[in-house]
């Protein structure tokens, strides 16, 4: 009996050994990015709970995509964004080559992946699908929060998502085409406005309210984020080193629109091994 009790405390350990092992297995097969900036070098770690965009930014940095791109909007208590469509023209690529990466990726969202301090989520346009620029990304840079500021992004949060579920009704499908006419037409005042009298009648919507949960609220309050992006802007990621650069980043004088006054580059981007 005795050493049947041996035998199976035996088998006890070597499973959690072989569970601990899986895990930990799995946590250094994460897929990792080296960012080499102008200020200092980032590490991402890619979710794989989006494995859309997961991909798509593995197929950038690869190919070459974010080598010699610019930060184009610095707001320094919100955002570090990169990756502008335009910007690219500066690194001397023709436009075919531009006109390949005009693609968007499917909106991946994820309820445990949110709008933290140092997330890595990705830029869109106003686009009723909101499909994900293909290049465009940031970085959450903002500081702690206040529960009262934490309850305005709360509505904010769930006024998009009724502005999302309005335009995307089946019943609504003349409102969400005109909107699409008017975008690939680039028509972008007539875009905005449309946009607004579909959100006026997006509120009138009773729907069951998005509530941020309360161990994210609690990460807002403490480490800091944008919670308003949160369920309206794919979260894909985070920096696990190098916050301080994003920090110095941010406290680079920028003109009103965002930009650098003087420039910001991602030197070099590649995936760790």
């Amino acid at each position: 009996m005795k050493n049947l009790l041996i035998l199976i405390t035996a088998f006890i350990a070597l499973g959690c050994s072989s569970t601990s092992n899986q895990e930990s297995e799995s946590q250094s097969l994460a897929t990792q990015v080296e960012l080499k900036t102008t200020k200092g070098t980032i590490i991402l770690e890619l979710s794989d709970k989006t494995p859309l965009h997961k991909e798509n930014f593995i197929k950038i940095v690869n190919e070459g995509w974010l080598d010699s791109m610019l930060f184009h909007r610095v707001l320094e208590g919100f955002v570090v964004q990169a990756g502008q469509y335009d910007s690219l023209k500066m690194a001397g690529m023709d436009s075919a080559t531009m006109e390949s990466m005009d693609y968007r990726v499917p909106a991946e969202f994820d309820t445990s992946l949110f709008h933290k301090r140092g997330a890595l989520g990705a830029a869109r346009t106003g686009n009723p699908e909101r499909a994900s620029s293909s290049l465009s990304f940031y970085f959450v840079q903002r500081g702690p929060r206040k529960d009262s500021l934490i309850d305005t992004d709360e509505k904010r949060i769930n006024s998009w998502l009724k502005d999302n579920y309005f335009v995307n009704s089946p019943e609504n499908k003349n409102w969400k085409d005109s909107l699409l006419a008017l975008e690939a037409a680039e028509e972008w005042e007539g875009f905005y406005a449309l946009s607004d009298t579909i959100s006026k009648m997006a509120q009138t919507l009773e729907l069951e309210p998005y509530a941020i949960p309360e161990h994210q609220r609690d990460v807002y309050r403490t480490l800091g984020g944008t919670p308003h992006l949160d369920q309206n802007y794919t979260v894909f990621g985070e920096v696990i080193q190098g916050m301080n650069v994003v920090d110095s980043i941010a406290a680079v004088e920028v003109n009103a629109a965002g930009l650098p006054d003087q420039n910001v580059y991602i030197l070099s981007a590649r995936i760790l091994e």
